[in-house]
């Protein structure tokens, strides 16, 4: 088994320039590693389905300019004010004056990023909120504003962003009109109506029936984790993809065991109760352009979407390995920050096959669980609050790595990787990814499972600073941990949820000490990406 950093794609280049300024932006940008992602090989798209991969990106392009507005507000002012190229970079990364792992503004004028974003008031409160009488309020597509009396109001999306919506859907329905695949037109039309409408169950399901095309279109209002104040309100996102179908086929034979996979959960029953909609599926993608929330500061390796709970009852939801990007990480980030981090006996289990696994099942136990409390409480995301978000985070990276554990006693995957593998390579990217810090969903999320299993004694750091680790104890500490954050979405223990984060989302100095030595190593926290035509 070959376990060395894979070689890097002819499509990902590093490109980590040497810098002669003083800036002290430098080292912040220098953080994201610069991939180029060279234009995508199009053998056997015909004319017409290259021109369909136009209008998507035409289309992405003005999502851009609705998450500029949504999350920030005017771009162009905020970067024209900015005189320093490398300062300018970092908004541009961070989409905003606010610098993503912390919430610290780094522009002058600016205070500290507010939790609601630019979806609430600045001044309105949650009390304020929950005491406001509107049944739009709470729905994922409306804008919460002040009127000239002080009051408030809810803003549709659809109205809010009217004319680059508009845009957007001509776009749209030119794909529609040009593509050779029914399905395809189908999903572009009821895509371009449902962003009209802020109505996403119908467009979603077309979305899960459009499995014949090797060109895939994510676009529209999707996470919520920007909405750290009530955790309700979506961002606007796009990724153009091109599937990989070899892979794909390779990875469906999965699908058929959603409902295994389920059961194999740890905890009671009775907080496992919700049943996967039997219409998932799984896509290996390479990106070719993301834009809008997807672009921002972290750059995601996978999506399991719709969110909608509706459809994941009715048909399921549909896991995308965006491949190339996978790859890319884990020869930039996870495999040489693994080998500085891990004693030698460890990072010898370092393993890309097992990083892949690990962000595919990973994006899979998205899927499971529970999505309604099981005592009356509503939607999980509405019991929960703002916690909603970083224990789905929690659960989705645990169960993943646990199912992918399990995997390996039944001897399904056993011969691309060992347990061992797949536990070590997860430590080591849940130590790098709690580089994204206190300010992000992810990265509280990862540092919530570092101090679980340091409790748990499934780990030492040694005076090194490197790592030795139980693999017993691990796998016996996330399987809790699994048992624990399911019994929390079902039950909508709130009260507790708050006290679970706040207890487990600290860093402490080890953490800064691995930062500090991987910093010293040039091993970046994240990458950006320079798009080519």
């Amino acid at each position: 088994m070959n376990k060395s950093l894979i070689l890097a794609l002819p499509a990902l280049i590093a490109a980590v320039s040497c810098h002669e300024t003083k800036s002290p932006f430098v080292r912040d940008v220098d953080n994201y590693a610069l991939v180029d992602i060279e234009a995508p090989d199009l053998t056997g798209i015909t004319e017409n389905g290259k021109e369909v991969l136009n209008l998507y990106r035409f289309a992405a392009d003005e999502v851009d300019a609705i998450y500029w507005e949504q999350y920030f507000g005017d771009k162009k002012e905020l970067l024209d004010a900015i005189k320093d190229p490398y300062q300018k970079t970092f908004a541009e990364i961070n989409y905003g004056p606010w610098d993503r792992t912390t919430g610290k503004s780094f522009v002058d004028g600016y205070s500290d990023r507010l939790p609601g974003a630019s979806f609430y008031p600045e001044d309105m409160t949650k009390e304020e909120f929950d005491s406001w009488d509107n049944p739009d309020k709470k729905s994922p597509y409306t804008l919460i504003r002040r009127t000239a009396n002080g009051s408030l109001e809810a803003v549709w999306y659809h109205d809010a962003y009217k004319e680059h919506l508009e845009k957007i859907g001509n776009y749209l329905d030119a794909a529609a009109d040009i593509t050779i695949k029914p399905s395809v037109a189908a999903y572009l039309r009821s895509k371009a109506e449902a962003l009209k409408t802020d109505s996403y169950y119908e467009s979603s399901l077309a979305w899960l029936d459009m499995e014949d095309s090797k060109m895939d279109l994510v676009i529209g209002p999707n996470e919520v984790t920007d909405d750290q104040l009530m955790g309700i309100k979506r961002s606007y996102e796009a990724y153009v993809l091109l599937k990989n179908e070899t892979h794909t086929e390779e990875l469906m034979q999965y699908v058929s065991r959603i409902g295994e996979f389920q059961e194999d959960l740890p905890g009671d029953p009775a907080y496992k109760t919700f049943q996967p909609g039997t219409g998932s599926n799984i896509f290996s993608c390479d990106a070719i352009y993301y834009a809008g929330k997807a672009n921002a500061g972290v750059k995601v390796i996978a999506l399991n979407l719709p969110f909608d709970s509706d459809v994941q009852h009715d048909r399921g939801t549909r896991t995308i390995l965006l491949e190339n990007i996978i790859h890319t990480k884990y020869n930039h980030i996870v495999g040489p920050g693994g080998r500085i981090l891990l004693e030698p006996d460890y990072a010898e289990h370092l393993s890309s096959e097992a990083f892949f696994w690990n962000v595919v099942f990973r994006e899979v136990a998205h899927g499971l669980g529970v999505k309604e409390t099981v005592n009356g409480k509503g939607s999980v995301e509405e019991a929960l609050g703002s916690s909603a978000l970083t224990l789905e985070e929690v659960k989705a990276n645990a169960a993943g790595v646990l199912l992918v554990c399990q995997l390996q006693k039944r001897f399904d995957i056993h011969h691309l990787f060992t347990k061992e593998d797949a536990l070590a390579t997860f430590f080591a990217s849940l130590v790098r990814s709690e580089r994204f810090g206190e300010g992000t969903t992810l990265g509280r999320a990862n540092i919530i499972i570092y101090n679980y299993l340091s409790q748990a004694g499934a780990f030492l750091r040694k005076p090194t600073g490197q790592y030795s680790l139980d693999y017993k104890k691990m796998e016996s500490a996330i399987s809790d941990l699994t048992a624990l954050i399911l019994k929390t979405q079902a039950t909508g223990d709130k009260a507790f949820a708050e006290e679970f984060e706040a207890r487990y989302s600290k860093f402490n100095e080890d953490y800064d000490a691995d930062r500090l030595n991987l910093g010293l190593e040039k091993i970046p926290a994240d990458i950006r990406f320079n798009f080519k035509h």
